[in-house]
């Protein structure tokens, strides 16, 4: 059964830095297209950042592009989010999902949250000086 574990919330001040990291366990990561998404408080989920299994291929949310990174280790099977420059408007529960590259019909990004089949339990970030 596919498992993906989210780690590295934190409380941080604007302007500061952090680095969440999605760990999955059960299949083989590989094949798998990597979603972050982000929810803020009474708001609805949006997609931040995606990454193709292979690594080769990333999108970005206009909001974030310049200030976040994504990468995949996939011998480490671990998928990490490098936040830069966070603002207030960052905070929220950041959650990982995936998706295999077979269910995305020809895509091999997504950041829409109805693409992605498998979810973790997220982790809180709190921007706040």
């Amino acid at each position: 059964q596919l498992q993906l574990v989210e780690s590295g919330g934190a409380l941080v001040q604007p302007g500061g830095s952090l680095r969440l990291s999605c760990a999955f366990s059960g299949v083989t990561m590989a094949y798998y297209t990597i979603g972050w998404f982000h929810q803020a408080p009474g708001k609805e989920r949006e997609g931040v950042s995606c990454i193709s299994p292979g690594g080769r291929t990333t999108n970005y949310a206009a909001s974030v592009k310049g200030r976040f990174t994504i990468s995949r280790e996939n011998a480490g099977n671990v998928v990490h989010l490098e936040m830069k420059n966070l603002k207030p408007e960052d905070a929220g529960v950041y959650y990982c999902a995936a998706v295999s590259l077979a269910r995305l019909g020809g895509k091999v990004t997504s950041l829409d949250a109805g693409d992605h089949d498998y979810w973790g339990q997220g982790t809180q970030v709190t921007v706040s000086s």
